[in-house]
């Protein structure tokens, strides 16, 4: 496919959604901002300052705890490509506002676990609401209801404003279970979750007829089967994922390496932090930079600048300087795959089948993102050494960008 046919293809209707006047797309687009922030926040970062008192609460181990965690997100993978089919079909609205409301009660129900297997079953639920409310749909809402030249910006608002949720809810739950204890902490997330479901059933468009292809997009695969049977699909599932397992080994091991290569732990905590400012950094540049080139070859360039970070890491890492410029390097890119995924999908593939493609791109990403830190710790086990990590991360990164690369000449 030529690049000018790529930016042919138009928004489409998955589920049928109407067309949306300009100024309804911003108050759509400005609403799924505050909900992936707010859902982020409370489904997802509050539970790294709730380890710890949940273990104490329930008399159990934080390993314990740190599964039912794990156990949340495979479900999210489980579940991300019948979500998709229904996105496809019947559109976004329902699925995010009962997604958003099952988070909020799910919630409040974690404030009155007093069992293990409880919390379990209540983590697993979580999974499932953050499936049905969070990113991969939201997406999908947006560019069902986007022009071509409207999407990248329309991606990059939310992910920018969302990027912020770990620095606004973090504090704000350590806060309120230093103040409050954890089980009311819950509560408190909870009734905060509860704002992003009228935002939900109001602002989303219902579905409706669907509309016909462009022309441009008929010379794409339209059926799933045709698009799952294409070599770049599978390209770009091994580049994102390999990705992120590079992005989740790095982000788990940074302050241990740090710490290993005589770095004080609250420098090397410091160093890391700058993780999340550097991922909203690096979607600025990149959508700046789409706009004069592909997304393919601008994704490349920034894996690859990711794979040279951490490579030289381990050699320069006993300095201060260096290690920042390095983490740095690294860092630009840590936001990159979320708004280039969509982008590229909706570039190659008829739009109205982009929430179950996404949906299974998100079950080898999810996987890679649980079992790239036990590997990494493994192979830090085998070796005695830090630098063979950062090695395969490089790896990993460079793996992305020739996928990634490779993608687009096929």
């Amino acid at each position: 496919m030529s690049p000018s046919a790529t930016r042919l293809v138009p928004a489409g209707h998955p589920g049928g959604h109407e067309p949306v006047t300009p100024t309804r797309n911003t108050a759509i687009v400005a609403a799924l901002a505050i909900t992936q922030t707010i859902g982020y926040g409370t489904l997802y970062y509050a539970f790294a300052v709730l380890l710890t008192p949940l273990a104490a609460g329930l008399h159990t181990s934080t390993t314990a705890v740190t599964g039912a965690f794990t156990a949340s997100v495979l479900t999210g993978a489980a579940l991300a490509v019948p979500i998709g089919r229904r996105l496809d079909h019947h559109g976004g609205r329902f699925l995010m506002t009962c997604g958003s409301a099952a988070g909020a009660l799910l919630l409040a129900v974690l404030s009155q676990v007093h069992h293990l297997w409880q919390l379990y079953l209540v983590q697993i639920g979580i999974g499932a609401a953050a499936a049905a409310s969070l990113y991969e749909t939201a997406f999908a809402v947006v560019i069902a209801v986007t022009t071509v030249e409207r999407r990248s910006r329309a991606l990059l608002t939310i992910t920018v404003v969302a990027g912020f949720a770990s620095s606004v809810f973090l504090p704000l739950t350590g806060w309120l279970t230093d103040a409050h204890g954890w089980r009311t902490a819950l509560l408190i997330l909870a009734a905060v979750q509860a704002v992003t479901v009228p935002l939900h059933a109001l602002l989303l468009r219902r579905p409706s007829t669907p509309a016909a292809p462009h022309a441009s997009a008929r010379a794409a695969p339209q059926s799933i089967r045709a698009a799952l049977a294409d070599r770049g699909f599978w390209l770009l599932a091994i580049g994102f994922t390999a990705h992120t397992t590079a992005v989740s080994a790095f982000t788990v091991h940074l302050v241990a390496a740090l710490t290993s290569w005589g770095h004080r732990p609250a420098f090397a905590a410091t160093i890391a932090g700058l993780l999340g400012v550097l991922s909203v950094a690096g979607r600025l540049i990149t959508t700046g930079l789409q706009r004069r080139h592909r997304t393919t070859t601008v994704t490349a360039t920034v894996f690859t600048l990711q794979a040279a970070a951490a490579l030289l890491l381990p050699v320069v890492g006993a300095g201060i300087g260096g290690s920042i410029g390095a983490v740095v390097g690294f860092g630009l890119g840590f936001g990159v795959a979320t708004i280039a995924k969509p982008l590229l999908l909706t570039e190659r593939y008829d739009t109205r089948r982009y929430a179950t493609l996404a949906g299974a791109l998100v079950v080898p990403v999810t996987l890679a993102k649980a079992a790239a830190p036990l590997a990494a710790a493994y192979l830090h086990t085998a070796t005695g050494s830090y630098a063979t990590v950062f090695t395969a991360i490089a790896v990993c990164c460079a793996i992305a960008a020739a996928a990634i690369a490779a993608a687009t000449r096929t």
